[in-house]
């Protein structure tokens, strides 16, 4: 096994032996030397050997199977020559598109991203017109496989992206079956952070005398980023973030927040407080993304909201702040995020939100990145309001400067002074609430008061979680990462079905675009499973779960009317009680 730390000096794209048409396309999107997986992973993949990649994101990887398979596809056969197994339908969109990129000289190239949630229709329509490569999440590629709708049978490549992760989320059925019932003949490339029994077992049995490239990444980050975090309960995250924003100095900003749903919701909360924001995700099209960073570059836009996977590779010098409005329950996301500032040596800073649940989170930040986290405390409505008397005093300064239209104005104010037998001191303050409009300039203490007493009850249990509910109400207090409300729902598959926690978590979260923090606790009954998920499921949530199956079976989501209300009954059962947590053994209630 080749065991490489990063290193500065590289070879060039040149060296590794690619063709004419990639090199263009990687000159085209700036890339000048390989990252150490890529100059460590592409001359074998070139060579034909399978191959064992072990690295964290962000170091290339994407690049290092996509370039080699790009450089030997052949166009003029229109059938699948290669299928990129990613365990989210976020990477597969990000994979999908780095293809799309790498392939912009490569004439005839058709690229297809398969995920759930997407309707059936898009992609039979696409596969029947003829695809070179399919990038997708197992659960979507088995059901085309068993829908007889995806011919794999003259595949020559195939590549397991974030193999652990994937087996993390229960796919561990789906990928062996897909690597069973394809050619014997594919060449295979496993990409993954850590290498588990699972992995290696994988490996052994399906890879046929791989190379294995170790890449050790630098973990720690930047000493010229600033890093702190601020207690808040997740109600008040919006109020919190608003108030940061009024005090702090910053140039351009990415707020990281778990989905996609929430990159929108915040994005618009933000403009209507009169921010200029805009959101990113792996459902915003690439043209609209370009134009939505070249013009957070040109500083027509000062804040990104977006999710780990739609900023990763983001290179924007103006970004001063990046705030973890979600803390990552993952110390590799944390320290990528934070680096998006800080670049070209500048200083940055890092803001993390973190719930009262959260604060354990910090102990293994802090670790990984061998730097301590500074607490902050919430701006107080003295502080906003003496940032927004400055401001008004810079406001008047700059328009002073202006001496032609002062001098203008002056002889207005003069002639109302002289009709009106008024102050000029009071018609200054009445112009003044003219250009303020109906919002006030300054805060009032008494909102400061109210926001204090319900975001800083951070030490007090959650007495009284239950107050307010009706007795057969479903909705309560969450087990898993996440401070939202939760409901217990029912889905059709249990023990009989032989699924596991783990099955369910990455069928509910892939297909409805969730995250493993969304989920609370999980009891497997027999002929059905009870899973706490957030109260309040989108409508678009519902839609995409309508046609999810596990274990080949519908799990028809519904709220649960059992008659002891959220709690999933005790026994008979296996449990799960929410998803950070990996127990191997079942969790079950005390008596």
């Amino acid at each position: 096994m080749n065991d490489i730390s990063e290193q500065s000096t590289e070879p060039t794209f040149e060296d590794l032996g690619l063709g004419d048409a990639v090199l263009k396309a990687l000159r085209d999107v700036g890339y000048e030397n390989p990252s150490t997986i890529q100059a460590q992973t592409i001359p074998p993949l070139l060579a034909g050997n399978d191959l064992v990649g072990l690295a964290q994101t962000g170091t290339g990887k994407t690049a290092a199977f996509a370039l080699p398979i790009l450089d030997q596809l052949d166009v003029r056969q229109k059938s699948v020559q290669a299928l990129v197994l990613a365990p989210t339908r976020e990477l597969a969109l990000q994979v999908c598109e780095a293809f799309q990129k790498y392939a912009a000289h490569t004439k005839g190239v058709h690229v297809l991203p398969v995920y759930g949630g997407q309707a059936y229709g898009v992609q039979l329509s696409a596969l029947r017109r003829g695809v070179h490569v399919v990038v997708g999440t197992p659960g979507r590629i088995m059901d085309h496989l068993e829908k007889g709708t995806l011919d794999l049978s003259e595949l020559k490549f195939l590549v397991l992206d974030e193999a652990d992760e994937m087996l993390n989320m229960g796919f561990a059925d789906d990928v062996e079956t897909i690597l069973a019932d394809t050619p014997d003949t594919k060449q295979v490339a496993l990409f993954s952070a850590t290498m588990p029994a699972q992995i290696r077992r994988l490996s052994k049995k399906y890879l046929n005398d791989p190379v294995e490239i170790t890449v050790k990444g630098k973990t720690a980050t930047a000493a010229n980023i600033t890093q702190r975090y601020l207690i808040v309960s997740y109600p008040q995250k919006v109020d919190a973030l608003t108030r940061i924003l009024e005090v702090e100095n910053f140039e351009g900003m990415i707020v990281f927040v778990r989905t996609k749903n929430e990159t929108e919701t915040l994005a618009e909360k933000l403009r209507a407080r009169g921010l200029s924001a805009m959101a990113i995700n792996g459902d915003v099209a690439q043209v609209q993304r370009e134009r939505t960073v070249n013009q957070l570059k040109a500083g027509k836009l000062d804040i990104l909201v977006a999710t780990d996977v739609a900023a990763r590779g983001l290179d924007v010098e103006r970004i001063s702040h990046v705030v973890n409005y979600d803390i990552p329950t993952d110390t590799e996301s944390y320290v990528h995020r934070i680096g998006r500032t800080g670049r070209a040596g500048r200083s940055g800073d890092a803001i993390s939100f973190v719930t009262p649940r959260e604060r354990y989170l910090l102990k293994h930040i802090e670790k990984a990145t061998r730097q301590p986290l500074t607490e902050m405390s919430l701006p107080s409505v003295e502080d906003v309001n003496v940032t927004r008397l400055t401001r008004f005093d810079d406001q008047i300064t700059a328009a002073l400067e202006d001496g032609n239209r002062i001098e203008q104005f002056r002889d207005i104010v003069a002639h109302y002074v002289r009709h009106h037998d008024v102050p000029e001191a009071d018609v200054a303050a009445a112009l003044a609430v003219v250009a303020q409009g109906d919002t006030p300039l300054l805060l009032d203490p008494a909102a400061e008061r109210k926001l204090r007493q319900e975001t800083f009850a951070k030490d007090r249990p959650d007495r009284g979680a239950s107050a307010g509910r009706g007795a057969g109400s479903s909705e309560r207090r969450p087990r898993g990462g996440n401070d939202q409300p939760m409901k217990a729902y029912k889905i059709q598959v249990g023990k009989r079905h032989k699924v596991e926690p783990r099955q369910i978590v990455g069928a509910i979260a892939n297909e409805g675009g969730l995250s493993r923090s969304d989920f609370g606790h999980i009891q497997i009954r027999p002929d059905f499973s009870v899973v706490e998920l957030p109260a309040e499921l989108s409508p678009e949530t519902w839609k995409k779960l309508e046609n999810t199956r596990i274990s080949g079976k519908l799990i028809e989501l519904a709220e649960d009317r059992g008659p002891r209300g959220s709690r999933p009954p005790s026994g008979g059962g296996s449990s799960y009680d929410g998803a950070p947590r990996r127990d191997k053994k079942p969790r079950h209630k005390k008596s």
